[in-house]
């Protein structure tokens, strides 16, 4: 039977990013998301959920996350769901689910790397320009064919 493993996640760092290596030199780091869901229940009241989740990455991933995350920053992120089980120290059996993040993307305010589209452009940053791209005149003034690069 074919399986499927895919999580998306939009949501705020709840702690900072806790970067390790292991023993071979590869990044890991260790964080938490918080995703919230609004609904308006039966009786017509407004209501709120949050749902906790950890996170783990690897690699250059791991140490863009360290270097450009901190704790209530927004963060898109796609991965799958990890099951760890562990005995612990008291002898009793202990498991929970994580995600493996396989990907993410800069949202608006987390001071990404630069300007671009969910980059989180900073006005600080080098480069940064707020003209936007550059006109060509009318806003439906055609494109003509020389300008295609295919």
């Amino acid at each position: 039977m074919a399986g499927f493993n895919k999580v998306l996640l939009l949501g705020n760092l709840t702690r900072d990013p806790q970067l390790s290596y292991t023993p071979n030199q590869t990044a890991v780091v260790d964080f938490g998301v918080a995703t919230n869901r609004k609904w308006t229940g039966q009786d017509g009241s407004q209501r709120e959920d949050t749902c906790f989740v950890d996170c783990r990455a690897f690699g250059r991933t791991a140490e863009n996350i360290n270097k450009f995350f901190s704790k209530g920053k927004p963060i898109f992120l796609e991965g799958r769901l990890t099951f760890d089980s562990w005995t612990a120290q008291d002898g009793s059996k202990k498991s929970k689910l994580r995600v493996t993040v396989e990907n993410f993307q800069f949202l608006p305010g987390t001071g990404g790397p630069g300007p671009g589209p969910g980059a989180g452009a900073d006005p600080s940053e080098p480069g940064y320009d707020e003209s936007g791209p550059p006109a060509r005149g009318r806003a439906n003034e055609p494109i003509p064919d020389s300008d295609i690069p295919f």
